[in-house]
């Protein structure tokens, strides 16, 4: 492992270094200054940054730079001429010879060859017929016929295919040809960039209560509504690349520019985003460029007949715990594929951004598996850094933020790279946010491992404000990842089987479920007050889900039961679930209203021990949090800086399942009294548990 330049070894060696560091990154200046602690790896910020300028600067000299690299899609894959003919295109350079066959030509192998190009590509130009019209109609089915040098006959589908469907009882996918007459016309502009980012985690599928596989124009007429009714200003999609095992949760792609055809056609999801846009919600994809499905019938693996392509050939190019393939980012087409793929999701679909998923695998060489990171530096930088993913990551944000200069990147990194989140500029990765993972860890352990009058309340305001300077972060309290079977949703962790029997309103408060429900409430808002620049909730847990995610697979005979959600409890005004969703829903109005998330970081003035009280000040709200489990506390004093104040939030009002034990009318006055560092403070008449 290359060790970290340090000025103890040889001064001079040291500052130069470092000067040749700062003239080769042109914002490396500000980094350093932002954390000085970086400055002994200067020289490695300067050397990913010297090898994304020379990628980018090869791109221009050999392809008329990104802006051309990335229209791959535009020439690769099957496309209808002018004059009614078609043009195919391949990378397969382990490939003896490429054909193309299907629906047009009776599934004849080889009466279609490609004509064989330089550095491994294939093309293949076929006339229209004598009318003029196409001889691959919109709809037929197609295959690639690859011969390998062994001499296999190999039907696969084109990396760049747009559209595949599994029909019946089928195991594979089929390619379908999609090109239809009329595409469909976006009616609505991208909205702005939201000041505060407020995230709805979506999965299409399983967004209706039956136990089926809901489509796109199901969610954009039932879901979206809903989405904005409760103050969300952004949806993340999940699952929408084509995945063939739907219970991977989307996260073993095959068809890396296809839309999942299980949801409906391409055109619906589009309408599913254009319908959003309508509604001043912005719509990011989670992307997945960190590994890719094992399928060689209808995915990338051995697309050419060869165990590389695409990927690293040999143990690099797998990934034992997904058991999946693992890109070469070195490639040059690879890099065409994959920021083609990002640009085909921005333009095709309007896309207003990514969640880039398992950055931390694509960070390193271990993957980050049995890492612990405890966050020395030494952690992030030498040999065990996978430069040539960080270096198209570095792309990616470059491209994404060059098209559309308003578009969100999220990094999912569990491992807290420094400057993952910083400009490249600064010799950073570029990415506008990074998930805050130790915060949803922190609640369930809390849930799990400890007594409430065990909870460290220190330790949950470090969990919380734990994130690097200017680098952005999204809170969340629990994601899809907690939903799943095997682990608990916080609600089944607080009220497990009485919310099967005692969530009714006429029924009387059990301790469990008046625990449940206000633990629910408290844990969601200081996750969103005090966690991050951005908030996150995964569809459903807002008004407390009862039951975990388990998609159909041979272990539960197939059952959608699990795979749903029931949104109709809410609406259900017997049921206690609608408390909890108005109180996210208010929540999120109010964060609109005063802009937390886009506020300096707040000021924590207590974290009490005994008494088990939070407070803090962010945006010019003061927040109260009491976490003891059995006792409220009368003309409470609470540090400030504020003068005046009054009650915008309770989490004890009627409408969201509270005992009503404040008065809302009443103003409060802070004097001139320091108290926990803040220069005044005021007398808090009762600070409920």
């Amino acid at each position: 492992m290359a060790a970290p330049m340090t000025p103890a070894a040889r001064p001079e060696d040291y500052e130069a270094a470092l000067n040749a560091a700062l003239a080769d990154v042109p914002e490396l200046a500000r980094l350093l200054e932002i954390d000085p602690y970086l400055k002994p790896y200067a020289v490695d910020f300067q050397r990913r940054y010297k090898q994304f300028s020379q990628i980018l600067k090869n791109i221009g000299e050999n392809e008329g730079g990104i802006d051309k690299f990335s229209r791959g899609y535009e020439s690769f894959g099957v496309h209808r001429c002018a004059d009614g003919g078609l043009y195919c295109k391949e990378w397969a350079p382990g490939a003896e010879g490429v054909f193309l066959t299907g629906d047009f030509n009776g599934w004849n192998p080889f009466s279609y060859p490609y004509k064989k190009l330089d550095y491994g590509k294939w093309e293949l130009y076929i006339p229209p017929k004598q009318n003029k019209s196409v001889l691959v109609p919109h709809g037929s089915k197609l295959k690639v016929v690859i011969t390998s040098k062994s001499g296999e006959i190999l039907y696969r589908i084109s990396p760049w295919a747009k559209y595949v469907v599994r029909e019946g009882d089928n195991v594979n996918y089929d390619w379908i040809h999609w090109d239809p007459e009329h595409s469909y016309e976006f009616k609505h502009s991208r909205p702005k960039k939201p000041r505060s980012l407020r995230i709805y985690e979506s999965h299409v599928g399983i967004s209706s209560h039956e136990g089926k596989v809901a489509s796109y124009k199901h969610f954009t007429c039932n879901v979206l509504p809903r989405i904005k009714g409760l103050g969300y200003n952004c949806i993340q999609l999940m699952a929408i690349m084509e995945h063939a095992y739907y219970a991977s949760f989307g996260y073993q792609i095959t068809s890396f520019f296809a839309a999942s055809s299980r949801y409906g056609t391409p055109e619906e999801l589009q309408e599913l985003v254009d319908t959003a846009h309508s509604m001043g919600i912005i719509v990011l994809l989670d992307v997945v460029h960190s590994h890719a499905s094992k399928n060689s019938a209808d995915g990338l693996n051995m697309f050419d007949g060869t165990d590389s392509c695409y990927f690293h050939s040999g143990p690099r190019g797998t990934h034992d715990l997904w058991d999946s393939r693992l890109f070469a980012y070195s490639s040059w087409e690879v890099l065409r594929f994959l920021l083609s793929n990002i640009r085909w999701w921005l333009e095709e679909y309007r896309f207003d951004g990514f969640r880039f998923d398992g950055v931390t695998s694509m960070l390193y060489h271990h993957h980050g598996v049995g890492q612990g990171f405890s966050g020395d530096y030494s952690e992030y930088f030498g040999l065990q850094v996978d430069e040539d993913a960080l270096t198209y990551l570095m792309l990616a944000n470059h491209l994404v933020h060059t098209l559309c200069p308003d578009s969100i990147t999220i990094a999912e990194d569990v491992s807290g790279m420094p400057a993952l989140c910083s400009p490249i500029s600064q010799g950073g990765g570029g990415f506008d946010y990074r998930l805050a993972m130790a915060i949803p860890d922190k609640w369930i352990q809390l849930l799990k491992e400890f007594k409430d009058e065990d909870w460290n309340m220190g330790d949950i305001v470090y969990t919380l404000t734990n994130r690097r300077y200017l680098e952005k972060c999204i809170a969340y309290a629990e994601s899809h990842d907690q939903a799943l079977v095997g682990d608990k949703s916080l609600a089944f962790w607080l009220m497990d089987a009485e919310m099967y029997t005692n969530m009714s309103v006429l029924t009387p408060f059990t301790p469990v479920i008046d625990r449940g429900i206000q633990l629910h409430k408290m844990i969601r808002l200081i996750t969103h007050g005090l966690g991050g620049e951005g908030y996150l909730n995964f569809m459903g847990n807002e008004f407390g889900h009862p039951e975990w995610l388990d998609f159909p697979r041979k272990g539960n005979n197939e059952s959608y039961h699990y795979a749903r959600r029931q949104f109709h409890l809410t609406d259900d005004d017997l049921l206690r679930y609608k408390f909890l969703n108005n109180f996210d829903r208010d929540m999120n109005r109010l964060e609109e209203r005063y802009g937390w998330l886009a506020a300096p970081q707040a000021y924590v003035s207590e974290k009490h021990e005994g008494n088990k009280v939070i407070a803090f000040e962010r945006a010019g709200l003061l927040f109260i949090f009491n976490f003891h489990p059995s006792k409220s506390y009368t003309d409470y004093r609470v540090g400030t800086a504020f003068c005046t104040f009054k009650i915008v939030l309770d989490s004890d009002a009627a409408e969201y399942g509270g005992h009503q034990r404040l008065d809302h009318s009443t103003d409060f006055f802070s004097e001139a009294f320091e108290h926990n560092g803040r220069p005044c403070s005021l007398l808090v008449s009762k600070v409920l548990l």
